[in-house]
């Protein structure tokens, strides 16, 4: 599908004023599943803008946000470079997890007020993003959630004092959930990922469960670690996902 690219939607989080949203959608007349795509460390850079573009010319509007609202300015993207890096990393331990979760709250509102959203509400997201995503999913109006790499659930050490909550509070989801793993990925190492797991195991969660022979942030089509064809089969994986899912 063609797609409307030029749209941003600012939407309130209470006790931290206006988050910027990018939005992706088809544009046709129509409405369509919702999903709240949450990026890497490094907010809305042109790989993650490419990702939802994917996914939203297989006819979903796609809600961008800033990650980072409170620290950056609207649309802020940072580089991956060391400075980017350095920078992404520490803010994702200086914003704390209950920030992080009103933003979701928030974003999934603004993303059912869109005119061509019909109401089915799914998430999606890679790196700090796949946690990011995950919890959304706590919330009862999502459908379902497919996470890349997701970083930090298995140790518990996202947000503000690197405590969060995130295994406890698994026994609340609902939602369908999808886990892509790369298995040359140091972030989460074998033991973490059969944490996970043993976990979702442990609540009876609806979920599935992928590992490919990749590194972190394989879906990143800028970078030595990108793999073109893992990132057609995580789409493949992904749309036949939500289309169980989300119909």
């Amino acid at each position: 599908m063609i797609l409307r690219s030029d749209e941003t939607q600012d939407v309130a989080v209470p006790d931290s004023g206006p988050m910027r949203m990018q939005l992706f959608r088809p544009a046709i007349e129509g409405r369509f599943p919702g999903l709240l795509l949450f990026s890497e460390i490094y907010q809305v850079t042109a790989p993650i803008r490419r990702l939802a573009a994917m996914l939203a010319g297989n006819g979903y509007v796609v809600a961008v946000p800033d990650v980072y609202h409170e620290y950056e300015p609207a649309g802020t993207a940072l580089n991956y470079d060391p400075i980017g890096t350095d920078r992404g990393n520490a803010l994702k331990i200086t914003k704390s997890v209950a920030a992080f979760d009103a933003d979701a709250k928030a974003g999934l509102t603004g993303l059912l007020a869109h005119p061509a959203c019909n109401g089915r509400l799914g998430t999606f997201g890679v790196c700090l993003g796949g946690h990011l995503a995950y919890r959304a999913a706590l919330d009862p109006r999502v459908y379902a959630s497919a996470c890349f790499y997701p970083t930090d659930i298995h140790s518990g050490t996202l947000g503000e004092g690197r405590s969060d909550d995130s295994l406890a509070r698994m026994t609340e989801l609902q939602a369908a959930i999808m886990f892509v793993w790369g298995r040359q990925d140091p972030h989460v190492p074998y033991a973490g990922r059969e944490t996970i797991r043993a976990r979702l195991e442990q609540v009876g969660a609806a979920y599935e469960w992928h590992e490919l022979n990749a590194q972190h942030a394989f879906l990143r089509d800028e970078g030595p670690r990108y793999d073109p064809a893992l990132f057609l089969q995580g789409m493949d994986l992904t749309l036949a996902f939500y289309r169980r899912t989300l119909a």
